[in-house]
């Protein structure tokens, strides 16, 4: 090819696959200026236009404007930084596409009302800081002030979504119902119930740590007599049910009566809420963590099993 040979914008349509009319567009731009003209008064053009209309056509395709596209082919702006600075805005923007189609799929699969989708758009553009003082204030709500507040620290912590600079539409999913959750005044009455039971509890035996309440003794305990197929009427289940009434008897120091009974079935429905799993559930996506295991059917055979012995 030779450098002295001059095109005309057919031969360089030809050549780059850009239209006759793309070209002289870009051209009565100055973006790519003719080399002479034919004694006809036609364009004609170099084999660098050839070049730099490949390069103008890949910014265009990236999405740089025309003025800007003209700079870098002229070298008025460094190409890097031209691709740095649109980069960082093409993620700004990518991010708000996926919080769009986030709201725009949770509206289709839950049939949410026009003020429902409102108040998830709203949820869904909070700003880092909006995001934690809507959960610090769910939080405050369903712990502050209580009595064991110190030891419910590290409760408060994982409870806490933490949704990352670039969700996942899943995650945003998660995150806009959590928020919904979160400002349920029913669901923030029901977490302060539990934590209110919990403290009392707490309380009563002294200790300042809520790792180990009778919840978690019921997973440990119950969980493998589930596995196990046991009936929770049946004579099997009797050392089970022993065992976690004599620790909730040691951690309240009364009495392992059928009152008791009664009243550890009754805190194990209340933990063993819906809501609660699900807030779990949601979390757990926000956070990118494991899938928590589902507590219900535990909960459940130990309510029954409860059940049957205080009539006894």
């Amino acid at each position: 090819m030779d450098g002295d040979t001059l095109y005309s914008i057919g031969e360089l349509a030809r050549r780059t696959g850009l239209t006759v009319k793309t070209i002289r567009f870009y051209s009565d731009r100055g973006i790519v200026a003719p080399t002479d003209r034919s004694p006809a008064g036609y364009r004609l053009y170099n084999i660098n236009a050839v070049a730099r209309l490949d390069l103008v056509r890949t910014l265009r395709e990236l999405g740089l404007d025309l003025p800007t596209i003209r700079k870098v082919v002229d070298r008025e702006l460094s190409l890097p930084e031209v691709a740095k600075a649109h980069a960082e805005a093409l993620a700004v923007h990518i991010r708000i596409l996926r919080l769009r189609h986030a709201v725009l799929t949770a509206v289709a699969e839950r049939g949410s009302t026009p003020e429902e989708t409102e108040l998830m758009h709203r949820l869904a553009q909070l700003s880092e800081d909006e995001r934690r003082r809507l959960i610090g204030d769910f939080l405050d709500a369903a712990f502050g002030g209580l009595d064991a507040a110190p030891a419910f620290a590290g409760v408060m912590r994982s409870m806490t979504p933490e949704l990352p600079d670039n969700p996942e539409a899943e995650q945003v999913q998660a995150w806009v119902e959590l928020a919904e959750m979160s400002l349920d005044s029913d669901f923030r009455a029901m977490v302060r119930r539990m934590a209110e039971e919990q403290a009392a509890e707490q309380a009563r035996s002294g200790l300042m740590s809520p790792r180990r309440d009778i919840t978690a003794a019921v997973r440990d305990q119950a969980g493998p007599a589930l596995t196990a197929g046991i009936d929770p009427a049946s004579p099997q289940a009797d050392p089970i049910v022993a065992a976690l009434t004599a620790q909730y008897a040691h951690l309240l120091g009364c009495p392992d009566d059928a009152e008791l009974r009664r009243r550890l079935a009754t805190r194990l429905e209340s933990v063993n809420d819906p809501r609660r799993e699900r807030y779990l559930q949601l979390l757990a996506v926000v956070n990118g963590w494991p899938a928590p295991e589902s507590l219900a059917p535990v909960f459940d055979w130990s309510v029954q099993a409860l059940r049957v012995r205080a009539q006894q």
